[in-house]
């Protein structure tokens, strides 16, 4: 359920908010257009919003600027710790959870939204998510999702090699340790769960999936 990454991104707390403004050459491109699509998410997403993976709050805080309410789950309590410092201005909950054990929000959402998280779960465990999603979300409720994600195997694939070709051994590492998919395992799963979805890309890595319920 991506916990298993766990302890990689308490370890990163306190220097991920230095990392998505492009201070570490490996994953420069991996957060590029940070800010945009941390924008994109935001004007995608309604006025009632669950979020996973909630880390430092970056995205958080650009949904509380919209006057979105949020309900916030995120794993790692130094994440939480830093989001709650960052945003003690705004009234919001944020609970321990990741995106299939979670705490149910007390209203109902319209909207399901998390950045550079998704690949914590394998393909059986994503499509698991979707089917607890659609029983969450009414008609028109939209799960909206940035991330890496690939073309396709051979994307994938090369992109591996490309890092390794550069010396980014930490960025290949990344990218064949965790669940990276491809967007037609998602387009199935979420014609199967009954969203229909469109794609955004922003850069190599990254992009905007919004799968609205039918």
């Amino acid at each position: 359920m991506g916990r298993e990454f766990l302890e990689v991104f308490e370890g990163w707390a306190d220097s991920y908010d230095q990392t998505v403004t492009g201070h570490d050459v490996e994953y420069q491109e991996v957060f590029s257009r940070y800010e945009d699509i941390l924008n994109d998410v935001v004007q995608k997403s309604g006025l009632i919003v669950l979020e996973f993976g909630v880390g430092t709050g970056n995205l958080t805080e650009k949904l509380l600027h919209e006057k979105k309410k949020v309900y916030g789950v995120e794993p790692s309590k130094p994440m939480r710790d830093i989001a709650f410092e960052k945003l003690q201005n705004y009234f919001l909950t944020i609970e321990d959870g990741d995106f299939i054990v979670f705490n149910k929000p007390t209203e109902q959402i319209d909207t399901i939204v998390s950045t550079y998280a998704f690949h914590h779960l394998n393909d059986t465990e994503k499509n698991h998510a979707f089917a607890l999603y659609s029983n969450l979300l009414e008609k028109g409720g939209k799960i909206v999702f940035a991330d890496t994600m690939f073309e396709n195997e051979q994307d994938y694939k090369m992109t591996i090699e490309s890092a390794k070709q550069k010396g980014f051994l930490n960025l290949a590492n990344d990218l064949k340790t965790e669940y990276y998919t491809t967007i037609p395992v998602l387009q199935e799963i979420a014609k199967n769960n009954g969203f229909t979805v469109e794609f955004k890309r922003f850069n190599h890595f990254v992009w905007v999936m919004e799968a609205t319920k039918q």
